[in-house]
C-alpha cells in the first residue's frame, strides 16, 4: 500500500468550508481526509509543509481546448493528446475536454477514433485525465463560423452523430450546435436525453431560435459572445438568451481579448458563480510562444498573446486557465471560492461527474492544485500522481 501524502498548513478549501492552517490528505489517487487538524488520523505518510499563506484548491477542468504545446486534438495521435495532458497541470488543469473542430468528415472521425483509444487504454499517471470529446461543429452556422473553416460545415444529422458517438466509444460529452439549422432541434432533443451536453455556439440564432434550442434541451453556450448574434435592444439575440435564461451556463474566454473585461463582470453578474464556466479554448501555440501555427489546415499567426487568421478573425487563444482565474478575478472583484466555481465545481457538474471530481471532499479523485499569494502554480497532483512542481 502507498504511503498517504499529507498537504499541510495551508488555506484548504473543501467543498463546504475553507480551513485556514488545514489539510488535505490522499492515498491511491483518492482524497481520504480534509479539515482543520490532522492530529494522528494518519499513521504513515508524506507530509508536504505549506506556507499558510497558500491555497489549497480542486484540480480545474477545462470544457474546451484544441491543444497545447505544439499538439492539436485533430492530429488525431496518441503523442498530440498526451502531450497536452503532460501539459496541463502545470497551469492547474487536472482533467479535460479533448476539442474538434469543423473539418472533414474522415478527419474527425480519426480524431474521435484516436481520442476514444487513448481514454480506454490506461491514461498516463501524472497527466491531466481526458474525459471525453468536446465537439466543436461540424453542424454550425457559415455566418457565425469564425476560424472554423466554412467549406466543411455540415447541416446537424442525428445519424451521422450516432456514427460519430459509435466510433467514439460513447466518449462524446459535448456538442456545439447551431438551433436554428434544420435537423438542429432533433439532434438536441436526442443529445440531452442521453447525457451529452447540447451547447449552443457559432450559431446566428435570434432570440426565439435559441428559445426552441433550450426547449428542446440545450443546457450550455460556447463562448459566450464569441461566433454568435449579439445583443440588441430590439433582438436579444443568442446573448441575451443565454444572459436571461438559468438553464443555460456559458463559457466565457477571460483573456481580455475575446471578451472586453466589462462584458465579463456584466456575464458574471447576471449569471452568477454557478452558471459561468471558465474555459481557454486554446491551440497548439499555447506554451510555444509568438510564431506561425496551424489550426485545421489555416495558418495562425500568435502575437503578444493574441491568435488571429490572415484576416484578424480570433483563431482560439493561447490562454491559460490560472492566467483566466486571475483575470476574472481582477474583472469582477470575485473571490477564489467564486473561482473555484467557475473552474471545477460547475464543469464537473455539468458533465455529470461531481461524485468524483470538480471540490476536494472524501472519496473524491486526488485532483489537487497548491498556488502561492499571486496564485502561481505551485504544485498540481492528477488522481493523487504528482503531475507537476515549480520547484
Amino acid at each position: 500500500m502507498k504511503k498517504t501524502t499529507v498537504l499541510q498548513n495551508g488555506i484548504v478549501y473543501s467543498e463546504d468550508k475553507i480551513y485556514a492552517g488545514g489539510f488535505l490528505s490522499f492515498q491511491d489517487g483518492k482524497i481520504k481526509d480534509v479539515g482543520q487538524e490532522m492530529m494522528d488520523r494518519v499513521a504513515s505518510h508524506e507530509a508536504i509543509h505549506l506556507p499558510d499563506s497558500y491555497h489549497v484548491i480542486p484540480g480545474m477542468i477545462d470544457v474546451h481546448i484544441h491543444g497545447a504545446n505544439g499538439a492539436d486534438t485533430m492530429d488525431a495521435t496518441y503523442d498530440s493528446l498526451k502531450r497536452i495532458a503532460n501539459v496541463l497541470p502545470q497551469e492547474g488543469v487536472t482533467s479535460f475536454l479533448a476539442t474538434t473542430m469543423t473539418q472533414e468528415r474522415d478527419k474527425i472521425e480519426n480524431a474521435l477514433r484516436n481520442a476514444a483509444q487513448y481514454i480506454q487504454n490506461q491514461q498516463p499517471d501524472g497527466h491531466a485525465e481526458l474525459l471525453g470529446v468536446h465537439l466543436e461543429g461540424p453542424f454550425i452556422s457559415e455566418k457565425r463560423a469564425g476560424a472554423q473553416p466554412v467549406e466543411c460545415i455540415l447541416k446537424p444529422d442525428l445519424q451521422m452523430f450516432l456514427r460519430w458517438q459509435e466510433i467514439a466509444l460513447e466518449s462524446i460529452k459535448m456538442v456545439t450546435i447551431a438551433p436554428e439549422l434544420e435537423g438542429s432541434l432533433e439532434l438536441i432533443d436526442y443529445l440531452s436525453k442521453h447525457g451529452v451536453i447540447a451547447s449552443i455556439g457559432h450559431t446566428d440564432a435570434t432570440y426565439e431560435e435559441v428559445l426552441q434550442g433550450i426547449q428542446a434541451g440545450a443546457s450550455h453556450a460556447t463562448h459566450l459572445f464569441n461566433g454568435m448574434r449579439g445583443l440588441h435592444h430590439r433582438e436579444p439575440g443568442v446573448v441575451g438568451a443565454v444572459l436571461l435564461h438559468d438553464e443555460v451556463s456559458a463559457e466565457l474566454i477571460a483573456d481580455g481579448i475575446h471578451v472586453r473585461p466589462e462584458l465579463v463582470k456584466l456575464t458574471y453578474l447576471q449569471k452568477g458563480r454557478e452558471k459561468v464556466m471558465l474555459i481557454t479554448d486554446a491551440m497548439r501555440a499555447k506554451c510555444l510562444g509568438d510564431g506561425l501555427y496551424d489550426l485545421g489546415g489555416q495558418k495562425v499567426t500568435v502575437q503578444t498573446g493574441r491568435a488571429t487568421l490572415y484576416d484578424g478573425t480570433l483563431a482560439g487563444s493561447v490562454l491559460k486557465m490560472t492566467d483566466a482565474a486571475r483575470n476574472t478575478m481582477k474583472f469582477t472583484g470575485c473571490s477564489i471560492q467564486d473561482i473555484l466555481y467557475m473552474t471545477s465545481v460547475n464543469p464537473a457538474k455539468q458533465l455529470n461527474i461531481f461524485d468524483r471530481k470538480g471540490s476536494l471532499s472524501l472519496g473524491k479523485d486526488a485532483d489537487v492544485v497548491v498556488l502561492d499569494e499571486q496564485l502561481e502554480i505551485v504544485m498540481a497532483f492528477c488522481r493523487g500522481q504528482l503531475a507537476y512542481c515549480r520547484n
